[in-house]
């Protein structure tokens, strides 16, 4: 895990584009889109269906890794609102056992419209001062973390192109990185993604790389002569 600070609280990132939060014990993942499988083989596209156990099992790792007590899942948890129905036996019950095991709170999104089998269900809340949602807000001054936009860094390096999933951070902002198995992504410095990040005076893709924390710009503010 890599050390990070935001809005004056300890973090770590978790090589599975999980965060972790010491103080509260508590994990937090974004996009897990759970079954996006099976609603894409419901319109003909067969992909394996076993991209919701490969999501938990992952979860399932992050939470023992860090010694979690508390799981926060902010939004799009499952792809659409009937993907919680659409559950196989067995992920169903590695999803049951995970709940049992923590305090899960899911946050709404707009894919899953806020449908979950197990645990707590919330549209955001706020935890020593910092608001958990599924969409960051333009114009929120309070400290924010959420998800939404599946960020992935992309650049060009000793002639190789690369695309990594990140986080993206301002001083009151952080998007985190989708989590989920069968999950695309939005380049980090989209228009749509700084625009979100207002009011900053910068705007960094986060990555933890061989145990190190890297942060590469991606916007800053003008400063008129």
């Amino acid at each position: 895990m890599v050390p990070f600070s935001f809005a004056g609280e300890e973090f770590a990132l978790t090589g599975a584009h999980a965060l972790y939060w010491p103080r509260e014990r508590a994990l937090l993942v974004a996009d897990l889109h759970l079954e996006k499988a099976s609603f894409f083989a419901r319109f003909g596209q067969m992909l394996p269906p076993y991209d919701s156990r490969e999501t938990l099992e992952r979860v399932a790792l992050a939470i023992r890794e860090t010694g979690a007590r508390r799981v926060f899942c902010l939004g799009d948890n499952f792809h659409d609102a009937g993907g919680a129905e659409r559950l196989e036996t067995h992920a169903a019950g590695m999803l049951a056992a995970l709940t049992r095991a923590t305090d899960w709170v899911w946050v709404a999104g707009n894919h899953d419209k806020g449908a979950v089998r197990e645990g707590t269900l919330v549209d955001e809340l706020s935890i020593a001062g910092l608001l958990l949602r599924h969409e960051a807000r333009a114009g929120e001054t309070r400290p924010e973390l959420s998800g939404h936009w599946h960020p992935r860094l992309k650049i060009t390096a000793r002639g190789r192109r690369i695309v990594r999933p990140c986080w993206v951070a301002s001083e009151r902002k952080l998007i985190l990185p989708a989590f989920g198995a069968l999950t695309g992504g939005m380049d980090a410095a989209d228009p749509a993604i700084i625009g979100v990040m207002q009011p900053a005076r910068a705007v960094d893709a986060v990555l933890g790389v061989q145990g190190r924390l890297v942060r590469l710009p991606l916007w800053r503010e003008s400063i008129s002569a």
